[in-house]
C-alpha cells in the first residue's frame, strides 16, 4: 500500500517561489507514475506535472511550464515540484498522487491516479 505525505505548501506573493515536497512509504519499486494535481476552488481537479520512474522522463501541463520542476530523489523516496515565477492563477489544492504504469504524462486522468495525499494548499496573492 503505498501512502504519500505532502508537504511545503503556504502563503506567498506573485513571483514568489514554492517547494512541495511528497515522500512515499510502502512504494514497491514498480513502475510508478508520480503526479501533482491541483483543485482551484470551482474549478475540475487537473493534472500539473508527472514523473515516471520507468525513464525518468517528466511532463508538464503548459500553463506551468518553465515555471514548475518536478524531480525524484530516490534516496529519500520523495518527489518534488519546485515552482518559479508563481501567479495568483496558481492557487488551488496541490496533491501528490500516484499509479503503477509506464504510461506517464499529463494526458492521463487525475481520476486514474488510485494513491494520493491528503493535499497541500498554495495560495498567490496579486
Amino acid at each position: 500500500q503505498v501512502r504519500l505525505v505532502e508537504s511545503g505548501g503556504g502563503a506567498v506573493r506573485a513571483g514568489g517561489s514554492l517547494r512541495l515536497s511528497c515522500e512515499a512509504s510502502g512504494w514497491s519499486g514498480s513502475s510508478t507514475c508520480f503526479s501533482w494535481l491541483r483543485q482551484a476552488p470551482g474549478k475540475e481537479q487537473e493534472l500539473v506535472a508527472t514523473f515516471s520512474t520507468y525513464d525518468r522522463s517528466s511532463d508538464y501541463t503548459d500553463s506551468v511550464k518553465e515555471r514548475f520542476t518536478v524531480s525524484r530523489d530516490d534516496a529519500k523516496n520523495t518527489v518534488s515540484l519546485q515552482m518559479n515565477s508563481l501567479k495568483p492563477d496558481d492557487t488551488a489544492m496541490y496533491t501528490c498522487a500516484a499509479k503503477f504504469t509506464r504510461t506517464c504524462t499529463v494526458l492521463l486522468s487525475p481520476r486514474a491516479f488510485n494513491h494520493r495525499g491528503q493535499g497541500t494548499q498554495v495560495t498567490v496573492s496579486s
